[in-house]
C-alpha cells in the first residue's frame, strides 16, 4: 500500500508515520454525517416544540403524547422525502451542467481553453509549466469537463443510488431524534415532563455538536453550547405558542 524508499525512512520512523496518518489522523470519508444530523436534530427540535406547545396548552399527556407521535412519523416521512428529493435535485444539477460544458466546449473552446489557464494561473502556474498543464487537461474533453466542474463550478458528481440510503438515513434519525423529548410524557406528570424533556433534548443537542465538530473542524464545546442553545430556543417558540393559546380548564 505504501511504496517508500527504505533508504529515506528508518522502518520504525516509517510505522510510526503510516499509523500516524490511518489510525491517529486518519482522513474521514464520506458517511453521510450530514443526514445524521439533519435527521437527529430536525426530529429533536421539531418534536421539542410541538410537545412543549401541547403540553403548556392541555397539560394532558394523552394529548401531548398523541400529538408528539403524530409529528413524529409524519415528518420523518416528509424528511427522508425531502432528503430523497434532494439527492436526485442535485444529481440532475450536476448532469445538466456537466453537458453544457461538453457544448460549451465545442461551441466555444477558445473560451473555455482561456478558463482553463486562468483557473491555474490564479493557482500560481506559469510560463511553460501553465501551457503544458492547459495542453494536457484540453487534450482530453472528458478530462477537461471533470476540471471545469470541479474547479469552476465546484461539483462533485452524486451518485443517484444514495437517494434512497439518505431517505433511510434521515427518516429514521428523525425518529430517533423525535423519541427524545416524547420520553419524559411516557412515565412523569406533564409539568415534570415539560422541563425534563428540555434538559434531556438539550443535552443530546450538545452531544450532536461536540460529534460533529470533533469529525470534521470546529470547537467541540462551543459547536455543543451552540447547536444545543439554537435547538432550544427554537423550541421554546412552541412552548410560548401553548401559554398564548391555552385551553380553558373543562367544567
Amino acid at each position: 500500500m505504501y511504496d517508500v524508499d527504505m533508504n529515506t525512512f528508518s522502518q520504525d520512523s516509517l510505522l510510526q508515520e503510516i499509523f500516524h496518518h490511518t489510525k491517529t489522523d486518519p482522513h474521514k470519508r464520506g458517511s453521510g454525517l450530514s443526514d445524521y444530523i439533519l435527521g437527529g436534530q430536525d426530529g429533536l427540535v421539531n418534536v421539542l416544540g410541538v410537545v412543549l406547545g401541547i403540553a403548556a396548552a392541555t397539560n394532558d399527556a394523552r394529548v401531548v403524547l398523541v400529538a408528539g407521535l403524530a409529528t413524529t412519523f409524519a415528518e420523518s416521512i416528509s424528511m427522508g422525502a425531502v432528503a430523497f428529493t434532494t439527492t436526485l435535485a442535485d444529481a440532475d444539477l450536476y448532469q445538466s451542467e456537466r453537458e453544457r460544458e461538453y457544448r460549451h466546449i465545442l461551441e466555444a473552446p477558445n473560451l473555455e481553453t482561456k478558463e482553463i489557464r486562468d483557473i491555474y494561473k490564479s493557482k500560481g502556474f506559469r510560463g511553460e509549466l501553465l501551457e503544458h498543464i492547459v495542453d494536457t487537461i484540453t487534450a482530453n474533453t472528458d478530462v477537461w469537463v471533470a476540471v471545469m466542474m470541479a474547479e469552476e463550478h465546484q461539483l462533485a458528481p452524486v451518485d443517484r443510488k444514495t437517494a434512497i440510503r439518505a431517505a433511510i438515513v434521515v427518516g429514521i434519525s428523525a425518529i430517533v431524534g423525535s423519541l427524545v423529548p416524547l420520553a419524559p410524557f411516557l412515565f412523569l406528570p406533564v409539568s415534570t415532563s415539560m422541563w425534563l424533556s428540555v434538559l434531556v433534548t438539550a443535552f443530546v443537542l450538545f452531544g450532536i455538536g461536540v460529534y460533529k465538530a470533533r469529525v470534521t473542524v470546529g470547537r467541540p464545546m462551543r459547536s455543543g453550547l451552540e447547536m444545543a442553545v439554537i435547538g432550544t430556543l427554537s423550541a421554546l417558540a412552541g412552548y410560548v405558542v401553548g401559554v398564548l393559546l391555552k385551553v380553558p380548564p373543562g367544567p
